[in-house]
This record gives structure tokens, sequence and C-alpha cells, in this order.
């Protein structure tokens, strides 16, 4: 079986594939990818690792259908609302031609997930088709929601999770994942028309959208950069709490995650918030570090 590159827009097989081979296509779409999530993954045994990499190749193919160049934004759009009707429709028993969809549904169905979560996700992805000028930090948390929190309450079904407030804290661990992102990403998402930086933070600062548009590295924007970069480092207190709140399985990808993530902001900490000239990034030996570590006796956490 040849699979089709993650960035395909709605791949169909010559075929319907059993639920083996689409796990195997999930596989190498996973493998493909320079997630920092990948990594991670190898903490898991095989089924779970397995659902991991089908549900990550969903969020990967629904981000892939938003931001196509190819099609325009009616295009995308259209292709978004097809995939909507192909999962429900795969949810619903019929068989899908898309490769991933045997290996989803199984997924779905094994750690019952609400499928809420995932027509959030793609939601959150239409978000994206415009430009993007968040106003207030309650539009961050919502969208934050939708492109992280959403995926991080799908994660603990397949981790498991033990605590009525486990899936409070699954959400505070997407939003300080996606806020690290946004932090890394300033200068990328602006060439995107997209702001996820709130207004009103920036006006707070003295520091104008023209400003930022511009690219100025000045002293009001480094001191909004430290107050966003505090509430995320809130965020990932309140995430640390999870851990002890999943069953043993799922915590050290948990804490692979978060070891990654914020070593990733302690990095754009560091580099002093310059993320107009270059984009920080975790080394590959770091991450490496972080997944082998789990597997010595005792394990390491971040304290």
């Amino acid at each position: 079986m040849a699979p089709a590159p993650a960035s395909e827009s709605l791949p169909q097989s010559a075929r319907r594939l059993s639920v083996a081979e689409s796990f195997q296509w999930a596989e190498e779409v996973t493998r493909r990818s320079r997630s920092n999530f990948r990594w991670s993954f190898f903490t898991l045994d095989r089924q779970r690792r397995q659902a991991m990499e089908a549900l990550y190749s969903f969020m990967r193919l629904t981000d892939d259908l938003g931001d196509d160049e190819g099609l325009s934004i009616s295009e995308r759009t259209e292709q978004l609302i097809a995939w909507r009707k192909m999962l429900d429709v795969a949810l619903a028993g019929e068989s899908q031609p898309h490769p991933l969809m045997p290996a989803l549904v199984d997924t779905i169905s094994r750690y019952k997930i609400p499928a809420k979560y995932l027509h959030d996700v793609i939601t959150g992805v239409e978000m994206d088709l415009h430009p993007v000028q968040l106003k207030s930090w309650a539009e961050l948390e919502k969208y934050a929601y939708h492109v992280a929190g959403a995926v991080g309450l799908c994660c603990i079904h397949i981790w498991g999770f033990q605590e009525d407030q486990a899936q409070a804290r699954a959400l505070a661990c997407g939003r300080a994942m996606q806020y690290t992102n946004i932090l890394r990403d300033v200068n990328s998402d602006l060439a995107l028309g997209r702001v996820y930086l709130p207004e009103e933070l920036l006006r707070q600062h003295r520091y104008s959208l023209d400003d930022l548009r511009q690219r100025a590295y000045t002293a009001p924007f480094v001191s909004a950069m430290r107050e966003f970069a505090e509430v995320t480092r809130a965020n990932y207190r309140e995430a640390a709490l999870l851990v002890s709140e999943l069953e043993p399985p799922g915590r050290p990808i948990l804490r692979v995650m978060l070891d990654t993530y914020q070593t990733l902001l302690e990095r754009i900490e560091h580099a002093e918030f310059r993320v107009f000239e270059q984009r920080i990034r975790v080394p590959v030996w770091q991450k490496l570090w972080f997944v082998g570590r789990t597997f010595l006796p005792g394990g390491f956490r971040r304290t």
C-alpha cells in the first residue's frame, strides 16, 4: 500500500482499506510530519499509539484542507463541509473511500470519543479561512478551544482519565500549547493575515496593530509578549495537575508533551521574544531525550 502524503486533499483509496491497513496509512502520515507531538507517541503501548496516529492524521488533514493555497476560500470551505459529511457518514457505519476513516472510526468507537470534539476542530479550521484579528482574551480562549482544547479532550479519552477535573485541565493544556505556538508563530501568522495576540493586550501595552504589522520590535512589544507568556505559564501550571489524573499508561506522553512545549516557551523567552527574525524550535535531540527518560527507572518529571 502506498499512503498518500499528509498534504493531499481528501485522498481516495482505489479500494476500501481494512482497519489494519488504515492504521498503517495513519502511521505513515504521522511519520512524514514534523510535529512536536510525533515523538511523544512512542511512550504509548501499540494500541494507544495507533489511536493517537489516527487522531493526529485527522487533525493534520483537517488543517491541510483549510490551508490548501491551491484552492480558493470557497473551495476550501466546500472541502471542509465534505470532510464533515464524510466523518458523519463513516461514524454512522457506512464505508468511506478515504484511507483514514476505518482507523479513525475504530479509534472513536474503542475510546468513546465524542464526535462533537472532532467537529469542533473542523470549526476551528474554518475560523482560520478568513483574516483573523482577535479583539479580546475571551475570543482567544474560544479559538484555542476549537484548535487545541478539543484535541486535548480527544486525547485524554485515548490515554484514560480518572477525575472529573481532568477535562478542565485538558482544556488548560490545550490553551498552554496553543498560546506557545502563537508566541512562536507571530511572524508567519502575520504573513497569513492572522493576529492571535488579543488587541486588548496590545493596547494595554501601548503597542498598536500597525506596529505589529510593521514587525516593530520595541519595549512595548516585549512587555506584551511577557504578559502573554505569563498567562501561558499559568495554563501550564494547571495542565501539570492533569498528569496524576490520567491512567498510568497515559502519563508519560503528557509529560513529554509538557516538557517539549514548556521548553519551547523557555527558548522563546530566552531569545527575548525575537520572533520576527527567527522561528524558534526545540532541537530533535532534546525531544528524543524527553521521550527516552520516561523509560528510565522511576522516569523523570518536571517540577
